[in-house]
């Protein structure tokens, strides 16, 4: 796994951070973001991507593909593979990405605002448009399997790494480089976003994402990226590679319900927790944790717990928790961190705590991670996210040493 995060620039940053209830919002400063009424975000901080890409490569991308290739060469140190274990031709790459290059198509829009179209740089399109964080790591790592870009909204990371995981599994590819990657904290991006009414407008870095909270208000944009290498099983035990986690099921469906505004019944999202516990061969008892998309607007929360109580009312262990209350809402690479932090609670069975969270909301009747409860052993989880457009993906995985 690698990660880039409010929380820290590596994955051992973020999963010290999110074990220690860290919180990684704060002040914008990558822009003056007073005249939007948007003053918090999830910032990556003090950001070097010459740590380790070749600084000629690094400047020919957009943030959102230097998030990308940076996780990934993280990634890809820790799975550890020697030449003779790849094959080219079954690496591949599924990655996705809600917006894609959004600062290069604000900054080139106002470059040829004020000084003409010839004043475009020729880097352009291939800086922003969402597949070149695929291509990038595909071209970086000689991955010669399909190099895909999966644009779901806030679910685009979960439908990377669930359909990377059914491309294996349908014996497509040995290895699959997958995740997700977003980088929007900028003018039109916070603006945007500001214009839905979306946004918290809270001044209070620890008040403004706060899941499952009555007084919630609306969600924090962060960003950052994360990086999985998934690996056929049988591939990965004769090189003897360091398993630390499984992925066993995927659910995805569609509200077909409204732009913005999930199935208030969560329909949708009850198929998709159903349908990837039911790849796993798994049920509703067997779940000890749920990550929960858990954005902290009003619709979203409410939607998201109903569903969850619909399936799990009878299981007596569960907990559930949304880790953007400390990394703000990534969108697009929202499900790559997530799926992170949901493996780093089957690795310490040690679940992350749903940070600010004063005043439960009435309607939300779900057993919610607190500093006392967190604590427990973690055998399976489910990561849920869910997107504009009524998109619903979620994956279910098993800890390493599950039989």
């Amino acid at each position: 796994m690698g990660a880039l995060t409010p929380l820290g620039n590596d994955r051992d940053a973020f999963i010290k951070g999110l074990n220690n209830s860290e919180v990684g919002i704060d002040k914008i400063t990558h822009f003056d973001s007073e005249p939007t009424g948007i003053t918090v975000a999830g910032e990556v901080k003090d950001f070097d991507p010459t740590k380790r890409i070749e600084r000629k490569i690094a400047k020919r991308m957009d943030p959102f593909s230097q998030y990308a290739l940076y996780t990934a060469i993280e990634a890809m140190e820790q799975a550890n593979f020697k030449d003779e274990d790849l094959d080219p031709y079954q690496v591949g790459v599924i990655y996705g990405s809600g917006i894609g290059g959004l600062t290069t198509i604000q900054d080139q829009v106002i470059k040829m605002n004020n000084k003409g179209p010839r004043r475009v740089s020729p880097l352009f399109v291939t800086n922003s448009i969402t597949n070149m964080a695929a291509g990038n790591i595909s071209m970086y790592f000689n991955a010669k399997n399909t190099s895909q870009a999966i644009v779901t909204a806030c679910a685009s990371a979960n439908n990377a790494i669930g359909n990377a995981f059914h491309h294996i599994k349908n014996g497509y590819a040995d290895v699959m480089i997958t995740g997700g990657t977003e980088a929007s904290i900028n003018e039109i991006g916070i603006a945007g976003f500001a214009a839905l009414t979306a946004l918290s407008s809270s001044e209070d870095r620890l008040r403004a994402s706060i899941p499952f909270d009555k007084d919630r208000n609306g969600f924090v944009m962060g960003e950052g990226a994360a990086t999985l290498i998934l690996e056929e099983y049988e591939h990965a035990k004769a090189r003897g590679a360091n398993i630390i986690a499984e992925v066993i099921g995927y659910g995805m469906t569609s509200d077909a319900f409204h732009m913005t505004q999930p199935d208030p019944e969560g329909q949708g999202a009850i198929r998709a927790m159903q349908m990837a516990m039911n790849e796993g061969e798994i049920n509703a008892q067997d779940i000890d944790y749920i990550n929960a998309h858990g954005t902290s607007t009003h619709a979203n929360d409410s939607a998201e717990s109903k569903a969850i109580e619909s399936i799990f009312k009878d299981n007596d262990h569960y907990k559930v928790s949304s880790t953007k209350s400390m990394t703000g809402h990534l969108l697009g690479a929202a499900g790559a961190i997530e799926a992170v932090a949901t493996i780093a609670a089957l690795q310490n069975n040690l679940m992350p705590v749903n940070v600010g969270l004063q005043t439960k909301d009435p309607e939300v009747n779900i057993p919610l991670v607190t500093e006392d409860n967190r604590r427990a052993t973690v055998n399976y989880a489910l990561s849920n996210s869910f997107g504009f457009g009524g998109h619903n993906a979620v994956i279910a995985f098993r800890g390493e040493d599950i039989d």
